[in-house]
This record gives structure tokens, C-alpha cells and sequence, in this order.
């Protein structure tokens, strides 16, 4: 489970925070195809924190989206938005009934399960999707990349390619696209958490903390550029991200 602390930074970030922006318009980049291309009109967030994505799903796409978190802490400031159901539950124990979705989507949920229960989840994702329901998944990637923010966050594990392909797969879906993103500002990030970090020593810390103007311009430039190279059908070999659009087969 996500650290409960955290729901607050990220309710007050959220819509304007260039990691929140740049990422929205990657995953518009490859939901507006899909959407385009098939009837998504029961959608699922299977951890949806504070509810702003959903709300976002809802109103860009004109979809019926169930909003749903572990945490009470996060439905709590999900209520601000006029989502059409709140549920709280667990995604390897979906309280769904087998196909009632066309869509599922978990944006970096799957990563605070301890590694070894990404499997049950993802198969729970696959049972309350009807047969070729589609599943739009988003998880940090690459343990080389862990952070004191991961440790605040309660990050319990991130994934390479091969091991998300790996399990998606064994859960009964079929990987149409399987990406890495935040690609551009990777040797930054590789700076910070394993160099200057280890330098220096300091408590668990969020990273969700607002930065002056200039600079939140200066980080979302590349994640915009990569949005465009990402809708264009390109795939980033390394990333801090990983996203995949799979199908359930059948």
C-alpha cells in the first residue's frame, strides 16, 4: 500500500506538476487511439488515488469510470470529483464480478505490492475484464532507480521489460505495446539517486514538491517531446517508466 502521507502532496500537484502533465500526455498519446478504436465505455482504476485521473478518463473520453483505491485516504479527496462510483478494495481481490469492464487501468499501482503478488493482481485485472477488454498499465521501472522518494512513497518494487512482459502475459493477456518512458531525463535521474543521494545521507523524502516555475517548464519539455515520439509508434528502450497496452485474450 501506498504511504497514506502521500495522497496530500500528490492531491496539491497533481493537476499542474510537470511529472503529472508530462505523463497525462504520454497516456494521452496511446488511450486516444484505443478509445477511438473500441467501445471502452466501462472503464476501471484499479488504484485510483485521489481520483484526479479518473476524473480526467470521465471527462476526456465521456467513459463510465469506476474509481477505485485501498486507501480511504485517497477516495477521501477523490469525493471533490463527480466520479459516478467510489469503491475501495483491493487489485489482487477485485470485488467486481468476472467481465464487468472494457478497459482497465493502473497507473503505478501494481509497484507497492511486495514482489512475487504482481501475479494475483494481474490476474484479477484479466477476471473482471470481458473477453478482449483492453488494459492500460503503468509501473516504475528499473531497481537501479529506486529513490529516497520510492522509500517514502512505500515503493515495494519496480520492473524491467522482460519480467512486466513476462507476467502480463501469464495472467492471459495479449501485449499490443509494451514502452518505456521518461526516457530523456534518465541519465538526471541516475545522477540524483545513485550518485548525489548517496552522498548525501538524508531521511525518505517525497518527491512531489513544487519547483519554481522555470524549472517545472524546463523538466516537462522532454517528457512532451517523448509524448509525441510515443504517439508516433516509437518505443523507448530504457526509461524510468514502463507502460503497456495488452488485451485480454478470448
Amino acid at each position: 500500500m501506498m504511504n497514506p502521507a502521500e495522497f496530500a502532496n500528490i492531491a496539491k500537484a497533481e493537476a499542474q506538476f510537470w511529472w503529472y502533465r508530462g505523463m497525462r500526455r504520454i497516456m494521452y498519446g496511446l488511450l486516444d487511439p484505443l478509445f477511438a478504436a473500441r467501445n471502452c465505455r466501462r472503464v476501471l482504476e484499479a488504484g485510483c488515488g485521489t481520483g484526479h485521473f479518473a476524473q480526467v478518463l470521465r471527462e476526456r473520453y465521456q467513459a463510465h469510470v469506476v474509481a477505485m483505491d485501498l486507501g480511504w485516504e485517497g477516495l477521501e479527496y477523490a469525493r471533490r470529483f463527480d466520479l459516478p462510483a467510489l469503491v475501495q478494495g483491493d487489485i489482487r481481490a477485485l470485488p467486481f464480478r468476472d467481465g464487468a469492464f472494457d478497459l482497465l487501468v493502473s497507473m503505478d499501482v501494481v509497484v507497492h505490492l511486495p514482489r512475487g503478488e504482481e501475479g494475483a493482481a494481474f490476474a484479477e485485472f484479466a477476471r473482471v475484464l470481458q473477453p478482449g477488454g483492453a488494459l492500460a498499465l503503468r509501473v516504475s521501472a528499473l531497481d537501479v532507480l529506486r529513490s529516497r522518494h520510492s522509500q517514502a512513497a512505500h515503493e515495494r518494487q519496480r520492473f524491467t521489460r522482460a519480467r512486466l512482459l513476462r507476467a502480463v502475459q501469464q495472467a492471459g493477456f495479449r501485449v499490443d505495446r509494451c514502452t518505456y518512458a521518461n526516457t530523456l531525463l534518465l541519465p538526471v535521474a541516475f545522477t540524483k539517486f545513485r550518485l548525489l543521494e548517496p552522498l548525501l545521507p538524508g531521511p525518505a523524502q517525497s518527491g512531489v514538491r513544487p519547483v519554481s516555475p522555470w524549472l517545472d517548464t524546463l523538466l516537462y519539455r522532454p517528457l512532451a517531446l517523448e509524448a509525441k515520439w510515443i504517439a508516433r509508434g516509437w518505443n523507448f528502450p530504457l526509461g524510468q517508466s514502463l507502460i503497456l497496452l495488452g488485451v485480454k485474450a478470448g
